[in-house]
Parts: C-alpha cells; structure tokens; sequence
C-alpha cells in the first residue's frame, strides 16, 4: 500500500493528466463518479490539513489581514469589474461572459493545497486562502449575484457557502486532532502516503467534473476549442500576475496565491444555479477544470522562479 502511494506521489501530475483524458473520453465513468465529488473533494482538505499539522497550520495562518484583502480583489472586485465590461458589450448574458464572472466570483478550490504541493510551492497560503476566501464568500457574492439576475438568489449561495465553510471546520479539525495526538506520525512514510491518496483523489474528482466534455467532442467541438481557449486565457494569466505580484513582498507564498487566484470552486455554484442557466454553463466547468489540473505542468517552472528568495 505504501509503495502504491509513493508512486502515485512521485507521478502525482500524471495522476491528474490521466484523469482528464478518462473524464473527456469516458462519459459513462465521469457520470459514475459525480455523486462522489463532494465527499473526495472533503477528503483532500482533510489530507491537506493532515500534511501541515499544527506547526504548519499556525505558520501558515499568519497574515490573515492580507488574505482578506486578496479576497476582496479576487471574488469581489474582478467579477463586478468584469459584469461591469459585458454589460458595456452587451453580452452579460453569453454564456462564455457568464461563466467568466461565476469563475471570478468564486473561492479557491478546495484541492488548492494539494495542487501548490505538485507545482512544488508551499501548500500553507493556498489553504489560508482558501479558508478566508470560503469564508467570505456569502458576502463577497452578493454584489456579483445581483448584478447577475440569471444567476439566481445570493442567500442561496451564502448557505452553500457556509456548509462548505463548516465542512472545511470538521475535516481540518479532525486532521488536526490526528497529528495533535500524534495517532498519524509526521514521518516521510506518511507524507508519501498522504501526497499519494491526495494525488488520487483530485484524479478522480476531475473525472466526475468532466462529464460535458466527451459529448461536446462528439457534438460540437467548435464551441469546446473556443470555451477551452477562454478558459485558459482566464486562468492562467491570473495565476502568473498573482504569483509575480507575490513574489515581491513573499516569494515562499507566490505559488499558493497564484494557484488560488486561477483556480476557483465554480462546482460548488452547481447545486444553486437555477437549472438553465447550469445547463448553459456545464461545458465551460467542465473545459475550467483542464487549466486547474495541468497547473502543475504548466507553471511548475514559472512558481520556482517566482518563489526564489
């Protein structure tokens, strides 16, 4: 079992690569594993949380004043900047514009950590980001929802957002009282197998938030190459000028608040979207998901720059 996860670690980025490809070309598997998305994507914050321990957790956690403060650039003032700029251009209401200010408006996703891990940075800022950048979320939303009436009511976003904040309380919690009470040791034995299950399951949560792409490569592929490019033209910008912004003040943070600039939750907006407008925007969460994972591969070499003292 050991060896299994030391693999997997080692080949942590082709663990989610392999995952892309089964999500676009086995529809059938990616609609299997939807269901199981929200506990795998708990279990990831909760290896997170497991890895850092207390020492890590507390160091991490400094500077909170900062992280709100990126918050409110990241979720507040670029989405309603975009909104503002659609609605100029009359397109507030194309889907590819709505799922740019949905992405904007949403809090890091909650693999951040594991995925700052493989891109080779410290995984400490990315889940004080991800903390703070949850917690805000019910307020930072409500602004961007109102300007967004296709979306749907804020309150339910908010309470969406505060069940998630209260999971990420359970899952670090419990972690913590793990390595507290020293029933999971910090030896490299276990962080191998941490960074191994981790490495797991973000391929596996990737599969089941795939589930639009396989059709759309059989159906329209046109609207696929055209969603895909925007989405990489989102996410990958806003990491590196996050990072290069970072890395003047905090080299050793640059990576994590680059990764969790570019890669938001927009998955948890799902279960509160009204129907339509969920269905206009699944192939753009689903061709988000392709920049989020191949992060590590793209920007490995760029985050090891920018974190250089």
């Amino acid at each position: 079992m050991l060896a299994a996860c030391r693999f997997l670690s080692r080949h942590g980025k082709l663990v989610l690569i392999a995952g892309l490809v089964a999500g676009a070309g086995l529809p059938d598997l990616a609609q299997a594993l939807r269901p199981f998305i929200a506990p795998m994507i708990v279990s990831l914050l909760f290896l997170a949380v497991l890895r850092l321990g207390p020492e890590g957790l507390r160091a991490g956690m400094s500077g909170m004043h900062r992280a709100a403060g990126l918050a409110l650039v990241l979720q507040l003032a670029l989405p309603v900047s975009a909104a503002i700029a659609f609605a100029a251009l009359g397109i507030l209401a194309h889907p590819l514009a709505m799922g740019v200010i949905l992405v904007l408006a949403a809090a890091p996703i909650t693999g951040s950590p594991n995925i700052t891990l493989m891109a080779g940075g410290d995984p400490a800022p990315a889940l004080r980001q991800l903390v703070v950048g949850t917690a805000m979320l019910p307020l930072t939303v409500i602004p961007v929802f109102w300007l967004m009436p296709a979306f749907g009511s804020p309150v339910a976003v908010a309470r969406a957002a505060l069940e998630l904040l209260g999971l990420i309380a359970m899952a670090g919690g419990a972690a913590l009282a793990l390595r507290h009470f020293r029933i999971v040791p910090g030896t490299q034995d276990a962080y191998d197998a941490m960074d191994g299950l981790a490495a797991l399951l973000l391929g596996l949560v990737v599969i089941g938030l795939m589930s639009a792409i396989g059709p759309a490569l059989v159906d329209d592929r046109w609207a696929l190459a055209v969603t895909m490019l925007v989405v990489f033209a989102l996410n990958v910008p806003l990491q590196m000028a996050t990072s290069l912004a970072a890395s003047r003040t905090d080299p050793r943070a640059s990576p994590g608040f680059g990764v969790v600039a570019g890669n938001r939750n927009i998955a948890l907006f799902l279960s509160v979207l009204p129907a339509q407008t969920a269905d206009q925007l699944l192939l753009f969460i689903g061709c988000f998901q392709v920049p989020m994972y191949v992060t590590p591969f793209l920007l490995a070499h760029w985050y090891r720059w920018t974190s250089r003292p």
